[in-house]
């Protein structure tokens, strides 16, 4: 049995930046589990440049960016237990955990759930054909090759046109593999224009759009995939021997599950309100388990401001009973936070992150109150798929917090 005051379960860039707030400047026992051998998250095996920038101030590796992460949390005087999983929650609450040391029960004050998320394997996405070697998602392709140092194989495709889309391309090409296509549903790829334009003119990567793969070929290893095109139906196979599934992401809410919290049908992570409360008191939610998903400076953001309203909750501060539940409608799939209560802090970066569906180009965001407008904004980005649409948190100044729900919207201006 042990006894720290916050347990923190996910060693990525929201749980270590969350424990190194709560050790370093709040001065709390803390202690970190993380079922991986190395804490870092999924940094730690993406090895190229662009973590960092919102949290740090500067552009790192993903290796370089998780071992600071790690110092950080460790010289603040946080405890970082790795290769440790927690497996469930005992009858008082308490997280039951198995580690190579032996198995642990662990009593806390406060709880920061920071597990992520994960991208939809293959068989999730109902991909029909034959089943061989060669099929990956972006993490475990990194493992693959950042980790264990093999080769994914010559010839891949890339399912997928969302940042983490070029990450497994950059990945795949410092192996040696050549992307020969990369195919996705939309008419435009979901990606900022600052990647599609390199990659498909610099790393010569052809992009097909309004395309899906209808199958996989292959004995032992895939050999080819069949394309289809979403507009007139018609197929073409492509030759490959590797096959990537990126993004179509999901939160790792199995513990949240178990710890009986609420779950945002939209998200299908906890939903928490601005301060990152779950619907079970003294436990909290922080990073990409909240909005599946965002960069990992964001992440790590979002881990400093649960940090904060940990403290608060340690200090003795208890949330207002009434809340407004925020919902998203079409073609805007989630909202999150999903609640809002008077008196709290506004979420973390004073940002409100949506996921559509749509591309919107010049988008109005539209909010409603027991179906009366409350405010229209126009925005100078887009909203686009496959990334997080990020809206000020000044949308909702005029939403009464004792009033009904509300509802975000957005369509072109």
């Amino acid at each position: 049995m042990v006894t720290p005051e916050v347990l923190v379960i996910g060693g990525g860039p929201a749980g270590l930046t969350a424990a190194a707030r709560l050790a370093g400047h709040y001065h709390r026992e803390v202690l970190v589990v993380d079922r991986e051998d190395q804490a870092g998250g999924i940094p730690r095996h993406s090895d190229h440049t662009g973590y960092g920038l919102r949290d740090l101030g500067r552009f790192l590796r993903g290796p370089a960016y998780a071992r600071r992460l790690v110092t950080a949390a460790q010289r603040a005087g946080a405890t970082i237990r790795p290769g440790a999983m927690v497996t469930g929650w005992d009858a008082d609450g308490g997280a039951l955990v198995t580690s190579p040391q032996g198995r642990l029960a662990v009593r806390a004050e406060a709880v920061v759930l920071a597990t992520g998320a994960r991208e939809r394997p293959r068989a999730a996405r109902l991909i029909p054909g034959d089943r061989p070697a060669g099929v990956y998602t972006t993490g475990q392709l990194q493992n693959l090759v950042h980790l264990h140092h093999r080769a994914p194989g010559r010839r891949a495709v890339v399912v997928g046109g969302e940042p983490v889309s070029w990450s497994a391309v950059l990945t795949l090409r410092e192996a040696g593999a050549r992307t020969v296509l990369m195919t996705t549903q939309y008419r435009s790829p979901e990606s900022y224009a600052a990647f599609n334009l390199p990659g498909q003119l610099g790393l010569r990567v052809p992009v097909a759009t309004r395309t899906r793969v209808a199958a996989i070929t292959g004995r032992t290893r895939v050999e080819a995939v069949e394309i289809e095109n979403l507009d007139d139906g018609g197929r073409r196979s492509v030759g490959c021997d590797a096959v990537v599934f990126t993004g179509d992401w999901i939160p790792d809410h199995e513990l949240a599950r178990l710890a009986g919290v609420d779950l945002d049908p939209g998200t299908r992570g906890p939903l928490v309100d601005t301060a990152l409360r779950t619907s079970r008191p003294g436990v909290f939610a922080a990073g990409n388990l909240v909005h599946p998903a965002d960069t990992a400076d964001v992440a790590a953001l979002g881990g400093r401001h649960a940090a904060d309203q940990v403290a608060a909750w340690l200090a003795g501060q208890r949330p207002d009973p009434h809340q407004v539940r925020i919902h998203a409608s079409q073609p805007l799939r989630w909202a999150a936070p999903g609640l809002l209560r008077p008196g709290d802090p506004a979420p973390a970066r004073r940002r409100l992150l949506l996921w559509t569906d749509e591309l919107v180009r010049v988008p109005a965001v539209t909010v409603t109150q027991g179906g009366q407008a409350v405010t229209r904004q126009r925005l100078p980005w887009p909203a686009s798929p496959g990334r997080v649409f990020r809206v000020p948190w000044s949308v909702l100044s005029r939403v009464d917090p004792h009033g009904g729900d509300v509802t975000i919207g957005v369509r072109e201006r």
